[in-house]
């Protein structure tokens, strides 16, 4: 265990191996033309993943060939539920109908009942008795198809940090429908905040894939990315004109005071009500995508460029 804490304190320590001229060179390669589908990539986000499920709302209702299309779904901590989500198609929010079958099973209310639970302490999502994991493990095993596992190969992309090493992995091949839980349980798991021993995968310990590779695929042309938080990303909040991005952990970030108060809200969950106004926020941002994307249509899109720290 010892050496577990050492070697994750050392690597929060070293500099990003991230190189943005090459991903820029990677994403000239990975051009595609304006009629062919793309892929979607949703950041770490914590309790405010409700921001991306806003946005796929929207997509859902406004243009649903965008998630049927997609040929790749990449996630990474809490928003490879999200991309869960677009692969199997869950349930977004609750319907009249599921309501009046008893069936509460659905990611926006997962959440929002998760946050609930948090707030009940002072310790908030550090209390021992909030145990985050054990709930979104009952919640998966409700939520996913039997056949998630044949749904999700070679489509549903997680990033994952593997404990031993520290080194990124993206994983896309599943045996079972318990093989993709296990795999969304251990890109959520946040070291210290979810406990001290990390979950494991085909017996190896994986933890929070957002510590190695917040936002997967950032800076490809041929990706829709989605974040609460801003930066040079497609769907995020939009703050002051006059900012600067940095980029870390492979992931665009926009140095503000909106964004570290977002930081915080990903960690410890504010009022339910925030949490909707930030549903609501992801929602209606992504509605200005569309219509900013269907005005230049024909344009082309241009690769994300970000600064390195």
């Amino acid at each position: 265990m010892f050496q577990f804490w050492k070697k994750l304190f050392s690597f929060f320590w070293t500099k990003s191996e991230s190189d943005p001229k090459a991903d820029a060179a990677v994403a000239q390669q990975e051009l595609v033309s304006t009629n062919s589908p793309l892929s979607l990539s949703f950041s770490g986000s914590g309790f405010l993943s409700l921001y991306q499920i806003g946005a796929v709302k929207a997509l859902l209702e406004q243009a649903p060939e965008i998630l049927k299309s997609a040929p790749k779904v990449y996630g990474a901590s809490a928003g490879s539920l999200v991309a869960a989500a677009v692969v199997f198609k869950v349930n977004l929010d609750q319907s009249l109908q599921m309501k009046l079958s008893g069936n509460t099973y659905d990611i926006l209310n997962l959440l929002l009942n998760a946050a609930t639970e948090a707030r009940k302490t002072t310790l908030g999502p550090l209390c021992p008795r909030f145990n985050l994991i054990k709930n979104l493990h009952k919640a998966l095993l409700h939520l996913l198809p039997d056949n998630a596992h044949q749904m999700a190969t070679g489509r549903l992309f997680v990033a994952l940090t593997r404990l031993s090493d520290l080194k990124d992995i993206m994983v896309s091949d599943y045996k079972s429908k318990e093989e993709v839980v296990q795999v969304l349980i251990c890109s959520c798991f946040v070291p210290f905040y979810c406990g001290i021993v990390p979950p494991s995968f085909r017996g190896v310990r994986y933890f929070d894939g957002g510590c190695t590779n917040f936002h997967p695929f950032v800076n490809l042309s041929s990706i829709l990315t989605v974040s609460p938080f801003s930066g040079e990303i497609d769907i995020c909040p939009r703050d002051c004109p006059v900012s600067f991005c940095v980029f870390v952990l492979n992931a665009s970030f926009q140095l503000s005071i909106e964004n570290l108060r977002r930081v915080i809200y990903a960690l410890f969950p504010p009022q339910t009500m925030v949490l909707n106004e930030y549903y609501c926020r992801g929602y209606k941002d992504a509605v200005i995508f569309l219509n900013h994307m269907s005005k230049n249509r024909g344009c082309g899109r241009t690769p994300k460029k970000s600064h390195e720290i």
